[in-house]
């Protein structure tokens, strides 16, 4: 987002004195019996009181002690089971045994969050219970329902692509999300023509995996899942009147801006792209460089940004990058359609907190906006 196109110890108290009057020595000793007596009346009173009402003393206690039982409480309300009508239930992704429980107790499935909270701890396999849409019963035993969810027969899955993901990321998110194996998901890719990848992308789908929520069905493939991601693109593509021969490089101008610009400023960035293409300027943006390498541009050496035979390398190649660098959404896509005007060729992030971002055509300029940014930074490092 920020555009560097140029290269007490408190102090020991004193030791205590060894030796003590006869008169000190018999004050500490009525001290200590006094503590004593105090603490066999307190004794007293609390074991009186867990004999007449120590269910609510413990019961408090309980809450704040994991894996203390209460010995006086009563067990989670639970039904008997086997369960009534069918009904589905999502389980959001993310969410803890107790989020589950709540889920269900809405829905009528089990009796309380407690029972199953119990089940799911008592279940060794319930940490791999999967987000997604799953059948189940009304009032089931909150063990059943537990193992309903642990056995992963959901009738449906939602999986999220957020903007900019890459192809690595997006297989990682829908395998862990999903069913599907990560090595069936990235086999799918090799085969360009199953998923409907068009020839323009040269076999390479970055940038063509669209970022929404979509909707995976338990029979659903990898091929599936992959093609219906692509056709997305090409459905938002000719959505916004993008000719067919424009798209991988509309794909590549709205991938760099979906990883350099902050949101308030896509419009901006895309226009400094345009700008530098024009002008015949390498693009010298890190984004660029970090995609390529394959780590964060601050961990790029000066070499590594400077090698004029690497196809990645920003400050060197002239023009867009062989790929896209990431999946862009509609909002990057749209901007890159229609950036605003201005000659602007340099931009600096100076406040990452506020995303506060200023645009320039003098080089001077950029000089005193970098300083400002360095300034932030010293700040508020």
């Amino acid at each position: 987002m920020t555009d560097l196109f140029d290269p007490l110890t408190a102090p020991q108290a004193a030791p205590p004195s060894r030796s003590r009057s006869a008169a000190s020595r018999r004050a500490a000793a009525k001290r200590r019996r006094r503590r004593r007596q105090r603490t066999a009346l307190v004794l007293a009173l609390v074991l009186g009181v867990v004999g007449v009402g120590g269910y609510l003393v413990l019961d408090r206690v309980s809450e704040g002690l994991s894996g203390f039982t209460n010995p006086f409480a009563d067990e989670a309300e639970d039904y008997p089971g086997p369960g009534g009508d069918a009904v589905t239930v999502e389980i959001p992704e993310g969410a803890t045994g107790a989020a589950m429980g709540a889920v269900l107790q809405e829905a009528g499935v089990v009796a309380s969050v407690e029972a199953f909270t119990q089940a799911f701890s008592e279940n060794p396999a319930a940490s791999s219970i999967q987000p997604g849409t799953y059948q189940l019963q009304l009032e089931m035993r909150a063990a059943d329902a537990v193992s309903r969810l642990v056995s992963g027969e959901k009738v449906e899955t939602t999986v999220t692509i957020p903007e900019g993901f890459t192809v690595a990321q997006v297989l990682d998110r829908v395998a862990s999300v999903t069913t599907i194996p990560r090595d069936e998901l990235q086999a799918a890719l090799e085969d360009p023509e199953a998923v409907g990848l068009p020839a323009v992308a040269e076999g390479n789908a970055e940038g063509w995996l669209f970022p929404k929520t979509y909707t995976v069905q338990p029979d659903d493939d990898a091929t599936g899942v992959m093609a219906a991601m692509i056709e997305q693109t090409k459905n938002e593509l000719t959505a916004l009147g993008v000719p067919e021969d424009q798209w991988q490089d509309v794909l590549t101008k709205a991938s760099i801006v979906e990883k350099e610009a902050p949101d308030d400023y896509r419009g901006e960035v895309a226009r400094v792209i345009e700008n530098r293409l024009d002008r015949g300027s390498p693009l010298g943006m890190d984004a660029i460089d970090a995609y390529g390498r394959g780590k964060p541009a601050d961990q790029i050496t000066r070499d590594e940004f400077n090698d004029p035979d690497f196809p990645y390398a920003s400050r060197q190649q002239v023009g867009l990058p062989p790929t896209p660098i990431a999946n862009p959404g509609a909002a990057s896509v749209e901007a890159v359609i229609d950036p605003p005007p201005g000659d602007w060729m340099w931009y600096v992030t100076v406040n990452l907190d506020t995303g506060e971002t200023k645009f320039t055509n003098s080089y001077s300029e950029f000089e005193r906006f970098k300083a400002e940014y360095q300034a932030w930074a010293a700040e508020n490092s």
